[in-house]
């Protein structure tokens, strides 16, 4: 935790938290509300999955004299969040340079087990019936960061609100451009399509799937007809790229069909899509699942495919937010505090993904080791579970840590890139128009 202090004081973390309005304590004896935040995700770090859990670090002296707290420790409203947490995500992609990002839209369920606020029963893969959050999320696949998060009652459709979220997104970028939009069947509305065509944001995003009837007869042809027509990019998958307007959308648009075969595929650990209702019981296109995704690109079936399956990486991020980071663990009564409360969360997540993409990744690189993208878990064991205290030589604090002989220079590599490593070095664009 030295280490990311070290980082934190570089990118002026402290200046940053205090320029966003953060609510001010009424006492004299409150705490400040920049220590409020960097507290909790220094519990969250350390692996506090509970908000009880954050006693942990509060009784750590250590912990305690390395951030520089003389005391270890609900203002939250809609208007609060939205403006207090715009600058920390303005101020972070701020410190990095890169030209266009692939941002990645995409919603997760968080089952409650209380009465709070905005907590409401509907679709729950893992708890069936039970009341539930159902936060919407963008991702830059890029820095493998998250650009937004906001918390909706857990009735809300994927696309509900998705203009305005999108909006935010792009003010909490700031000056970084979005090159590529892309997101799953939850978001294909016709109207959401109309919004990115009218912002010329070049889009990929996968087609839902509707029941089959006798009057849409001619768009499942289209899709069988994958067997005559078609690129393969691997074995068992089969791609055709045609013009088509559905009854909803307002004009013409480029779809790519995707043809699997469900005993290749299942044989290589795939077969993602679905059968064909109306043929399921064909011999021939009943052995295939089906998927389709539209695009504003002018590129070929092969590249549109390939392009969008990056976008399956950001449910990785979605495991980690919640295994690692207990993103859905914790929640108040109060709506707005549990949106607080997960957005703290995320900057925490940002935070910790440059950390491991820069420092980390560049002493991997001087130690002639391979870069491994490691878990928060795995880190809390290799890198922070160090035992050390603290003495006092002429009033200068001195931080001794336990560290094995062949693990020293690494350490002190660590140590010294926090402060001169350039952040921004690392990131290239995944797609460039």
């Amino acid at each position: 935790m030295a280490i990311m202090k070290r980082m934190l004081d570089y990118m002026d973390f402290d200046d940053a938290l205090n320029a966003a309005g953060l609510p001010q304590q009424g006492s004299y004896r409150g705490y400040p509300p920049s220590q409020l935040i960097t507290q909790f995700m220094l519990s969250v770090w350390c692996g506090a999955n509970r908000f009880e859990h954050a006693e942990v670090t509060r009784f750590d002296p250590v912990l305690k004299r390395v951030f520089g707290f003389d005391r270890m420790a609900n203002k939250f409203t809609q208007g609060v969040n939205e403006s207090v947490m715009d600058s920390p995500y303005r101020w972070m992609f701020g410190q990095i340079s890169i030209n266009g990002v692939t941002l990645d839209l995409d919603s997760t369920v968080m089952t409650r087990y209380g009465t709070q606020q905005g907590a409401a029963k509907d679709y729950n893969p893992s708890k069936r019936g039970r009341a539930s959050h159902h936060p919407l999320m963008a991702f830059v696949a890029d820095t493998r960061m998250i650009a937004n998060c906001s918390l909706r009652p857990g009735n809300a459709a994927s696309a509900n609100n998705v203009q305005g979220f999108l909006a935010n997104t792009i003010h909490r970028l700031g000056t970084t451009k979005v090159a590529l939009l892309r997101a799953d069947s939850g978001f294909a509305d016709s109207a959401f399509l109309d919004h990115l065509d009218s912002m010329k944001l070049h889009h990929i995003i996968a087609l839902r799937h509707t029941r089959a009837n006798p009057a849409r007869t001619g768009e499942c042809e289209r899709l069988a007809a994958l067997r005559d027509e078609h690129d393969r990019p691997v074995e068992g998958i089969e791609l055709v790229r045609f013009q088509y307007q559905a009854d909803s959308w307002s004009k013409v648009r480029w779809v790519i069909g995707i043809q699997q075969h469900i005993k290749v595929r299942l044989d290589s650990g795939g077969a993602k899509g679905k059968t064909l209702k109306l043929f399921a019981d064909d011999p021939v296109i009943g052995q295939y699942r089906f998927s389709a995704l539209t695009t504003d690109l002018n590129l070929s079936a092969l590249e549109i495919w390939r392009m969008y399956r990056g976008r399956a990486d950001c449910e990785n991020r979605i495991k980690e937010l919640k295994y690692d980071f207990a993103a859905d663990s914790f929640n108040m009564k109060n709506f707005w505090g549990t949106e607080a409360a997960m957005n703290t969360v995320m900057l925490a997540f940002n935070l910790m993904s440059l950390m491991r993409q820069t420092l980390l990744k560049h002493s991997d690189v001087q130690h002639g080791k391979t870069p491994i993208q490691h878990t928060l878990q795995t880190l809390r064991y290799k890198l922070f579970a160090k035992p050390a205290f603290i003495t006092t030589e002429g009033r200068k604090p001195i931080l001794h840590l336990t560290i094995a002989m062949q693990q020293r220079a690494w350490m002190q590599g660590l140590w010294d890139a926090a402060k001169t490593l350039d952040l921004p070095a690392e990131f290239k664009p995944l797609y460039s128009p």
